[in-house]
């Protein structure tokens, strides 16, 4: 079942010890606008897709990224996020996987589901429900020729 959270309010998301981000919740205006993003677009068609991950991260970031907490400058001191600031934040490359994890990922969780297939019943994604009705006794073993 879909979920729908209709308050849309911002939520902090933990990327690192010590390190939050507060982010607008993903929207389709949030995609839209960041695919449409100049240095998205800027992206050479040749690019790899690595190098389109990263410009489309950082371009998402610096739309989602409302406040941080545990981010300072060289010498400690805390600063505001900015869009150099939040480009270099996803230039640390756990952080940039722990916002792909913890934020990306789960909005692009619905395009896969689109597939109608059920969960598998057991393993990492249980929740299938049985379709069979049980046997009531055992198979005979086949006879041989």
């Amino acid at each position: 079942m879909l979920t729908l959270d209709l308050t849309n309010a911002p939520r902090w998301h933990d990327l690192a010890p010590g390190v939050r981000v507060q982010l607008r919740p993903l929207t389709t205006a949030l995609m839209v606008a960041t695919r449409s993003d100049p240095e998205v677009e800027a992206v050479p068609e040749e690019a790899s897709d690595e190098e389109r991950a990263v410009a489309f991260a950082k371009a998402l970031a610096r739309r989602a990224v409302l406040a941080w907490e545990g981010i300072g400058d060289a010498d400690g001191k805390p600063i505001d996020p900015s869009p150099d600031a939040i480009d270099a934040l996803l230039d640390v490359w756990p952080i940039f996987e722990a916002f792909q994890l913890t934020y990306v990922s789960k909005g692009l969780l619905l395009e896969q589901e689109k597939n109608a297939s059920a969960l598998s019943p057991n393993g990492p994604s249980a929740g299938a429900s049985d379709t069979a009705k049980p046997a009531k006794r055992r198979a005979r073993t086949a006879r041989r020729g």
